[in-house]
């Protein structure tokens, strides 16, 4: 058994584990401890270097987990065969493995924390912690937390119109997660075939498909999908955003909305209404729900928070027609809760306290401004190159680029400047010459400036 010295240096940052790792690391792959031979036992090296047992402790385990060393029941630590000097596994420098245990990465666009009051969150998530902290012991509701659907069920219906009960509401990590439990559901009722919108959102689209969905395209105009191109004579779903069409921006009219519910209760068919940023409407009134008008149980509506809190919040929900949500009671035993419990009853005394209503009333009047800075600036720096499309609604402009570099050049080259920028093609199926511009969290007082940049980068 060889005899181990390390000379720590205690005025490092580099915590004491991590600079014993890196020796060891250093005499296994330099040779001067051979394959097969057995390293002194946790305490014995910890009486020799004058540290800590949980120190050696965890040198050894990271050296283990890398395939350094491997362990025997009740023996000890053992170093590994190495090959040529190195391990199979990947290897890592004193300084990675300190920033892998320490760091977090640093935000790679732009953002503007104003969007959002972190510290009101922080303390309805206290009330959480210091007032329910029994109910966290326990995983959540498959459905989602019941405090947080009933307050979901009155936030929907005074906003948007969309009138359902705590009990109709399914709570999910997000609308493709929600898809997928929808998958399952109509699959039970015989429905294969489901109509997207074109173009339109291809995460979704990708889920239905891997599902084993028949998918057909309905052509998106000015007023929405071609009703006249949806199936007939059979079962069958439609998915669509009505209300901001994604990624054209299109709103359905009242009329065309009474047309496509005729639809799905002539043929026996379903409508998948995803209702995601129907809030942030900057000009005039929110368009109300297409599920507000449904009196014939034949709408799912899907809601999401992403865009009015934050994206990593990963809330999301979906509201069941009758026949749908006896369907879903029979199969949630099956399945768990993805979303955080804490995160759910946070939202909820969130939205209990009007807090909610106040960030959606400050994002509209913030984004509305920003999105008119966005338009000015475009209109005096676009020089032809980049028009706006889309200019009504949500947190991103459709941009129509005219030039001979390729898009991905095009995003790269906006990332650059910390601009969230994606070719529409990646999402949709738009052609290649159209960008999604997300302006939402650029600084108000930067925005003229990132936007006259990131145009001249692309000329």
């Amino acid at each position: 058994m060889k005899m181990i010295s390390v000379d720590f240096d205690n005025s490092s940052k580099t915590p004491l584990y991590i600079q014993l790792y890196d020796a060891l690391k250093q005499e296994i792959t330099g040779g001067s401890i051979s394959a097969g031979e057995k390293l002194p036992s946790l305490r014995t090296l910890a009486g020799d270097l004058s540290v800590s047992v949980t120190t050696i402790e965890l040198a050894y385990n990271q050296l283990a987990v890398e395939g350094y060393l491997y362990s025997k029941p009740n023996s000890g630590y053992y170093v590994s065969e190495l090959f040529n000097g190195e391990t199979k596994g990947v290897t890592m420098s004193a300084d990675q493995l300190e920033a892998q245990v320490l760091g977090f990465d640093k935000p790679e666009y732009k953002y503007d924390l104003t969007c959002f009051n972190f510290v009101k969150w922080k303390k309805c998530m206290a009330r959480v912690l210091n007032e329910h902290p029994a109910s966290l012991l326990f995983e959540s509701d498959p459905q989602g937390e019941r405090a947080l659907r009933y307050e979901i069920s009155r936030y929907i219906y005074s906003s948007r119109g969309v009138k359902a009960g705590p009990d109709r509401i399914v709570i999910g990590a997000g609308t493709q997660q929600l898809t997928s439990h929808l998958c399952r559901i109509m699959k039970r009722m015989n429905i294969s075939l489901v109509s997207t919108e074109d173009p339109g959102y291809l995460p979704v689209q990708n889920i239905f498909r891997d599902h084993g969905f028949s998918l057909t395209k309905i052509p998106v105009g000015e007023d929405g999908i071609d009703i006249s191109r949806l199936p007939t004579n059979l079962p069958s779903a439609v998915y669509v955003s009505p209300s901001n069409q994604f990624p054209t921006g299109s709103v359905m009219p009242v009329g065309r909305r009474y047309q496509l519910l005729r639809w799905a209760e002539a043929n026996e068919s379903y409508i998948l209404e995803d209702d995601y940023d129907s809030e942030l409407r900057y000009f005039g009134k929110p368009v109300p729900a297409l599920q507000g008008l449904d009196e014939n149980s034949r709408v799912v509506y899907l809601g999401s928070f992403s865009s009015t809190l934050f994206p990593a919040i990963k809330i999301s929900y979906m509201v069941l027609p009758e026949k749908m949500i006896e369907i879903w009671n029979t199969i949630k035993k099956d399945y768990t809760q993805t979303c955080s419990k804490t995160e759910q009853l946070t939202l909820a005394y969130f939205m209990a306290e009007g807090l909610y209503n106040t960030n959606i009333r400050k994002l509209r009047n913030l984004y509305s401004q920003k999105l008119q800075v966005a338009l000015n600036a475009f209109a005096k720096y676009g020089n032809g190159i980049a028009t706006p499309i889309n200019t009504q609604s949500g947190i991103n402009i459709l941009l129509k680029v005219r030039t001979r570099k390729d898009p991905a050049v095009l995003s790269d080259s906006a990332k650059a400047l910390g601009l969230n920028v994606i070719p529409a093609a990646s999402l949709t199926q738009q052609d290649t010459a159209t960008l999604i511009f997300y302006y939402n969290q650029i600084p108000l007082n930067e925005m003229d400036g990132c936007i006259k940049e990131m145009v001249e980068g692309w000329m």
